[in-house]
């Protein structure tokens, strides 16, 4: 059964742990990861090394969405979060892995994104265009400047 692969790339304007804790820690996930239109419950989130979570986007206007789940593979603080994920909806088998690469960079760091094994159902056109609406989010969420 073919599958998809999406690359993205981008630079934020925050330090890598705060991007790394970002997308381990359950609030900010929920806030940030959900594409426009859409909401996220977080169930369970066990950010370790073999540790999992589970977790579902809503459509907020159809009032319906997607549950999926999947396992930490690595976790490198700062540098590099890899993991599984796979759709609870039977038309949209197999386990996707997803890995994301963080660099320091001069002002800021540079985010690498590579998912792969997208369900065949799924046009990677629309993951691509969901990926770059969370990292908009990401964006605005990591790069904030708070005074106090």
């Amino acid at each position: 059964m073919p599958t998809g692969t999406v690359r993205l790339h981008r630079v934020l304007r925050a330090p890598a742990e705060h991007v790394y804790r970002a997308f381990l820690e359950p609030a900010a996930v929920a806030k940030w990861l959900p594409p426009f239109g859409f909401t996220c419950s977080v169930e369970h989130m066990d950010a370790k090394v073999g540790g999992t979570f589970r977790m579902a986007f809503d459509n907020f206007r159809k009032g319906k969405g997607e549950s999926f789940g999947g396992t930490y593979l690595e976790l490198v603080p700062g540098q590099r979060i890899r993991y599984t994920d796979a759709f609870d909806d039977p038309n949209l088998p197999g386990t996707m892995i997803t890995t994301i690469e963080l660099e320091t960079v001069v002002c800021g760091t540079e985010v690498r994104i590579v998912q792969e094994g997208i369900p065949e159902a799924i046009p990677t056109a629309f993951c691509y265009l969901g990926w770059q609406e969370s990292l908009v989010q990401l964006a605005q969420l990591v790069e904030a400047d708070i005074p106090g």
